[in-house]
């Protein structure tokens, strides 16, 4: 007989957890004193904030594609973590946080430090559970990274009352396979796959748009495949980016509001759209009613709620990324659209000529594209990109290269500023041989500064590049743009800013 306590220690080492970011706290003290005793097999990473812990465990996630383990205690600890959910949520990480609850015969009493867990991260998780008994701790972690990790990827969280970590129950622990009316990878329509191959066979200016689920579902090499086959270019959303090498011929570039010109203004004039794992957010789309009006969609994505959710499409494959373009790519037939392709090269090249060419500007200030665009020359295109969210997301996305996949880890559908110094120390902790470059702004760098003591304690090699342009920089400009200049808690800059407002002050070029 073991307590709850180490019962969920030795499931997580039995989920094949080794590492876990977390902050202790009254709550969860039982588990921390279990932890003391399987330090060789579950390594605890201290962290400064319980919003550092799981956007740690985020950055961890996107690079390993394994869940991140995040352990915290009862109230202000777990109400922490809430925005990194909600991030972890949108952008489909895998992520499994462990709360301490107050004891079961406390619930709903207001005591110290009781907070409504479930109540408060159902909306925002895959699935949130309360557990009050030790009997069901290892049925309920096996339950929890089986969701966490299958299907499309997300959060989870487990609520654990104090008595039932320092209960007792012989322990027994089984790896999760199958949950009724739960089917994480369905299988794909041989149908949908005769009917999509069809439209794409018949397409004069076809077009790949390649997101997130791509990454997820390990199928660079299967979209590559299909776009080499048909000569068929390829655009990328946000989280899309480093799923095709930033050099290849076929990559056209970045969709949406601060994506390339070539990918924007051909979208409006492609006959077939081919979707990959993406959800056709509003930052790509903008306006939908006037979104590809020429198109016919094929959309591919395991989730089948986001089958025309924002854009109505034409057809649709329900199903893992991989499996689908494993299945549709010999029913494609070998083709050539020299001058379509050519037609984004034109777009791509007049941006170039000028407003890259601003952004790039040499007139003596450093600007945060040519930051961007240096570091990625000092890694040899092969860094992971950690940005936080804001301009220098914007500047990092669009002029940081990429030859491998899982290059960049960023906050896309939430935009949560902070995010990116944790994510970084969690990326290199989940890939210590790559290089992890943090690129953030002075704002968002701010938000979580407390977790350069993480870095520090732990000796963690996370490159730190922070763009000091003196105020929040996105709404400053958005301000300029959209409300006559009216600069609220945007404080002007003490000098002129070079390449649209994009410059950084109290800087010098070096060698």
């Amino acid at each position: 007989m073991i307590t709850g306590a180490e019962a969920l220690v030795r499931s997580l080492i039995a989920e094949g957890v080794d590492l876990v970011f977390g902050y202790p706290g009254g709550a969860i003290m039982p588990v921390y004193d279990k932890l003391y005793d399987y330090t060789s097999q579950l390594r605890h990473i201290l962290v400064r904030h319980e919003q550092g812990a799981i956007h740690a465990a985020e950055g961890y996630a996107r690079i390993t594609n394994r869940p991140g383990v995040v352990i915290v205690t009862s109230g202000p600890g777990v109400a922490n973590v809430i925005t990194g959910l909600s991030d972890a949520m949108m952008d489909s990480t895998p992520v499994v946080v462990i709360s301490g609850q107050v004891n079961s015969k406390f619930l709903g009493s207001d005591a110290f430090q009781e907070t409504d867990v479930v109540g408060i991260t159902q909306p925002i998780t895959k699935w949130a559970l309360q557990v009050r008994r030790a009997a069901d701790i290892p049925a309920a972690v096996a339950r929890a990274f089986y969701i966490a990790s299958t299907g499309r990827p997300g959060p989870v969280v487990l609520d654990i009352a104090k008595d039932a970590q320092t209960g007792e129950l012989e322990w027994k622990h089984e790896k999760l396979r199958f949950i009724r009316s739960y089917n994480p990878r369905p299988k794909i329509s041989p149908a949908d796959i005769v009917h999509a191959a069809h439209i794409i066979n018949a397409a004069q200016r076809p077009m790949i748009l390649a997101g997130h689920g791509v990454m997820i579902s390990g199928a660079e090499k299967e979209l590559l495949a299909l776009a080499q086959k048909a000569d068929i270019p390829v655009a990328t959303t946000l989280l899309g980016l480093s799923t095709i090498p930033s050099d290849h011929p076929l990559n056209k570039g970045m969709l949406g509001m601060h994506g390339n010109i070539g990918p924007n203004f051909q979208t409006n004039k492609a006959d077939v759209i081919l979707a990959v794992g993406m959800r056709f957010d509003d930052r790509v789309t903008c306006d939908i009613d006037r979104y590809a009006p020429n198109a016919t969609i094929i959309h591919i994505d395991i989730d089948s709620s986001e089958f025309n959710r924002n854009v109505r499409v034409d057809a649709t494959i329900h199903g893992d990324a991989r499996d689908a373009l494993l299945a549709l790519t010999p029913l494609i037939e070998p083709a050539k659209h020299t001058k379509w392709n050519e037609q984004f090269d034109r777009c791509n090249q007049v941006e170039r000529d000028t407003v890259m060419r601003a952004e790039l500007c040499h007139d003596g200030k450093i600007t945060m594209g040519e930051v961007a665009a240096s570091l990625a020359e000092a890694t040899n295109n092969q860094a992971v990109l950690v940005t936080d969210v804001g301009q220098n997301q914007m500047m990092g996305a669009r002029y940081f290269r990429y030859t491998m996949p899982r290059s960049i880890i960023t906050s896309g559908g939430s935009g949560t500023m902070g995010f990116g110094l944790p994510a970084a120390i969690g990326a290199k902790m989940g890939a210590p041989e790559r290089t992890v470059v943090y690129f953030g702004g002075d704002g968002g760098f701010q938000m979580t500064i407390e977790e350069l003591g993480t870095i520090m304690q732990y000796g963690t090699a996370v490159k730190m590049v922070v763009l000091d342009n003196s105020y929040l920089g996105n709404v400053r400009q958005w301000q300029e743009l959209f409300f006559n200049g009216r600069y609220s808690q945007t404080p002007p800059a003490q000098s002129r800013l070079c390449g649209r407002g994009q410059g950084i002050r109290h800087t010098r070029r070096t060698s």
